[in-house]
């Protein structure tokens, strides 16, 4: 086995001949003469750049191999491509041949904004330099046949001593030869003390550090928290430190029965750092001479309470009080192992990062806390005094946008998060990242460029958990829910915290209609004492799936007389209007909205009432569908939420004139949303052909919205009505066409994991009962088994009126559906 020292840049050769010797590592052999990897003896399939990379990479084990070396070994220089996606798409390809992960690296290690890095051990009979055996006593003869390989480097601190030829007739090493050997021994005995010394301070890429609160002794009270969020946002800009999250800190707090409130100093911090695994923490201190400001900042071993490192720092006023706090973490981060190409790249000065105003960064600080203590609503006070107190905060332009995001309020969000956005470059680097990612994901809605931004982030910061559960949401949205667990998981594993999101996982596995799965997401929550209406909401969901009317009713019981009531009523309302209760429905749905309305979150109130237009207008009720979608739009004008759904509800209402109003002021507002010209305007655009009984135009329409027509909505309860899918298929009943009409239906009745509540999953059995009574009564020639489509008819039939069994008995698609289904008997 071959150990290898990391050391610098890998300087790869121009064009290294292939070592005639396999080289394995893990269950992988790589064999450079025949061109291939093979796992355990079977052949991976690898294409030709991903294979070439791996090659130059396990040339340079444990070294950095630049981005320049790989282009130019690679990628030749007439050769006219994006280098850039093509070497992130080829590391991306080896890495799923390897079975590696960028946050958690086995193989290869990314080096933000230099290389890669084999960092596996290597296996088998490679030698290295001057030919010694790796393995062995015997220097090996070198062989001059063999071509020259840039194999690992063995590093030594001791010249090793030539054999000494005993003198004859004397068994024994004279007095001197032995005096030398001991000296020897306790010269390397020496350094290899002096080496354990040095490191004793060094911390590795996976340990785990706990940042303390400050100890301030000057008497100001802008000081508390304030410096621990400026020290938290300086070293999180590190690709090398990993701090324990506040959420990890909050219920490592809760496990020793202290409230989250408690000053993380002296013995809490070392009980703290020891429960959470991690391997040191970093005690702050703030004191005051004269007019100077002293600044003390000590790294602390766990374990045994050593001093790993300490950093002071002087300033001579208040307001320089920041920028020495940054000097002094800038230094901390050599100190505790970080390389010196890693902190000069990334070490934004604090008051470039956050703000000068002290004031504005407590307001931010306190802001935090409150969010984590107790919700957004009690954060955004805060967030909007730092804002005032620095108008080109952008830290807290971002804070307050995802506040009111989480509230609810997405027309609000979008206005700061777009002023986060534009003033993006006044952040650290892993916080331009995230504003850039967010902006994408929910102001334009361009969501392949809120992946790149999350992917871009996860790359340079492999453990910052909130890139992966960030792009776990952009992957529901295109509803690709697969990717979306998987990279969650990625998340919680590259945390080393399984206290993720599990309330996310859970909408993910239960949209993947893995319902055990999703129930055990939020068990284990529970269990951690994680609750919310998140999760509260996959409960209820899966106990309207399983039609376990005491399960819905427990879970209504838990949001009776919280803030989230609301959201409980909303999805009472749905389930009300699925079996065919629209009076209830109704009373329902305006509880809901009223009490939206006074919990200061008039958009969602508005969506809620956007989408009770739209089952009145499916269920025959158009009047009625247009006075409460006007409503809605009164309500919340802005909103792209409310527009979108309204928009639907008119075109269903057969109001063509107010839904192409609104559908033109979509396209010109969202250009480039992803959802908005990939799923609504489709579905709007096709209900109005069909008002014009026009099929063909709906068809051609709805084609845009097969990549993500299964994508959550997010201003929604459930993940997705299935909109494109359901006018499909009244479409392609339209047009007489069957089978296909079927088709559709079934799929939105097999996937109730996504389709929840919605009066679409309600309407799809009564679709499929009419797609089979056509198929009916179609020609023999077209429809051989008509006896078998017409016994199916009866059945799908059947299904809808037991749903709907104590239903209205006034709606007119009720009405409608009594009298087909007497017409087959």
């Amino acid at each position: 086995m071959i150990d290898f020292v990391r050391t610098g840049a890998c300087r790869a050769l121009p064009q290294a001949l292939p070592s005639r010797r396999p080289l394995s590592f893990g269950p992988f052999e790589l064999d450079a003469v025949q061109g291939e990897l093979r796992k355990r003896g079977v052949r991976v399939k690898l294409q030709d750049q991903p294979f070439q990379i791996l090659q130059v990479l396990v040339e340079c084990p444990g070294n950095i191999v630049t981005r320049e070396d790989l282009q130019k070994r690679i990628w030749p220089a007439d050769t006219f491509v994006d280098f850039d996606k093509g070497l992130y798409n080829a590391i991306k390809k080896l890495r799923e041949a390897l079975g590696d992960e960028a946050g958690t690296p086995r193989y290869i290690e990314t080096v933000p904004k230099r290389g890669y890095r084999f960092i596996a051990q290597i296996n088998g009979d490679q030698q290295v330099s001057g030919g010694a055996q790796v393995n062995g006593d015997a220097q090996a003869t070198p062989n001059t046949n063999e071509e020259p390989q840039l194999g690992p480097v063995l590093v030594t601190d001791a010249k090793v001593a030539p054999a000494v030829k005993p003198a004859p007739q004397r068994p024994l090493y004279s007095r001197n030869v032995l005096l030398s050997a001991a000296l020897l021994i306790t010269l390397i005995a020496a350094a290899s003390w002096y080496a354990r010394s040095q490191l004793a301070g060094k911390l590795t890429e996976q340990d785990t550090i706990v940042l303390g609160d400050f100890s301030n002794t000057t008497g100001d009270p802008i000081f508390d928290d304030t410096l621990k969020t400026a020290l938290s946002i300086s070293l999180r800009q590190s690709p090398f430190l990993n701090v324990l999250s506040d959420g990890k800190v909050a219920r490592t707090l809760q496990l020793m029965t202290l409230p989250a409130s408690t000053k993380v100093t002296g013995g809490v911090a070392r009980e703290l750092c020891l429960r959470a695994g991690a391997k040191a923490y970093i005690a702050g201190s703030i004191d005051k001479l004269g007019n100077e400001y002293v600044l003390g900042l000590k790294a602390v071993n766990c374990q045994s309470g050593d001093t790993l490192t300490e950093k002071q720092m002087t300033t001579s006023s208040k307001e320089k009080v920041l920028g020495g706090l940054g000097q002094a973490a800038s230094n901390l981060r050599s100190e505790l192992g970080e390389s010196l190409s890693t902190v000069q790249t990334f070490d934004v000065p604090l008051p470039g990062a956050t703000t000068p105003s002290l004031e504005a960064l407590r307001m931010f600080s306190l802001g935090r806390k409150a969010a984590n203590e107790k919700g957004s609503s009690a954060a955004l006070s805060y967030d909007q005094r730092a804002i005032a107190l620095d108008p080109n905060f952008a830290m807290g332009y971002s804070a307050a946008g995802t506040d009111y995001f989480d509230l609810g309020d997405f027309a609000r969000a979008n206005e700061y998060l777009s002023k986060a956005f534009e003033l993006r470059e006044h952040t650290s680097e892993p916080e331009k990242l995230g504003i850039a990612a967010s902006y994408y994901q929910n102001v334009t809605g361009e969501l392949d460029k809120a992946t790149q931004s999350y992917q871009e982030s996860i790359e340079n910061y492999p453990r910052a958990v909130a890139a992966y559960y960030n792009l776990g949401l952009v992957f529901e949205e295109q509803g690709q829910y697969a990717r979306a667990a998987e990279i969650t998981r990625q998340g919680m594993r590259a945390a080393h915290d399984q206290a993720g999101s599990y309330a996310n996982l859970a909408n993910y596995e239960i949209a993947l209609q893995h319902f055990d799965q999703a129930r055990q997401m939020i068990q284990e929550a529970q269990a951690r004492k994680q609750d919310s209406s998140n999760a509260r909401s996959v409960l209820y969901a899966l106990a309207f799936i399983a039609a376990d009317s005491p399960a819905m009713a427990q879970q209504q019981k838990w949001f009776a007389g919280r803030p989230e009531e609301f959201f409980g009523t909303a999805l009472a309302s749905d389930t009300e209007a699925y079996a065919g209760h629209l009076a209830r429905a109704r009373e329902l749905t305006r509880r809901a909205v009223d009490s939206a309305i006074h919990a200061d979150t008039k958009e969602t109130a508005a969506i809620w009432q956007a989408i009770a237009a739209q089952r009145e207008a499916a269920y025959g009720n158009p009047e009625e569908a247009r006075r409460t979608a006007a409503a809605a739009l009164k309500l919340a004008p802005a909103s792209q939420g409310v527009e979108s759904e309204a928009a639907l509800a008119f075109a269903l209402a057969g109001d063509a004139t107010r839904a192409e109003s609104l559908t033109q002021d979509l396209e010109k507002r969202f250009p480039l949303d992803t959802q908005i010209q990939s799923l609504w305007l489709p579905s709007i655009q096709a209900q109005l052909a069909l008002n014009k009984k026009n099929p063909a135009p709906a068809l051609n329409a709805l084609q845009a919205s097969t990549p993500i027509e299964l994508g959550s909505i997010p201003f929604i309860a459930n993940p997705s009505c299935l909109y494109p899918t359901y006018l499909r298929g009244q479409a392609y009943l339209a047009a007489n066409q069957a089978v296909p009409a079927a088709a559709e239906f079934q799929k939105i009745i097999d996937h109730s994991g996504i389709i929840w509540n919605c009066w679409t999953g309600a309407l799809a059995h009564l679709g499929l009962a009419r797609a089979n009574a056509l198929q009916s009564t179609a020609s023999p020639a077209q429809t051989p088994n008509a006896d078998a489509a017409r016994v199916r008819a009866r059945a799908a039939y059947k299904d809808f009126l037991t749903l709907w069994k104590d239903a209205d008995p006034e709606i007119p698609i009720l009405k409608q559906a009594k009298s087909e289904y007497a017409k087959l008997q």
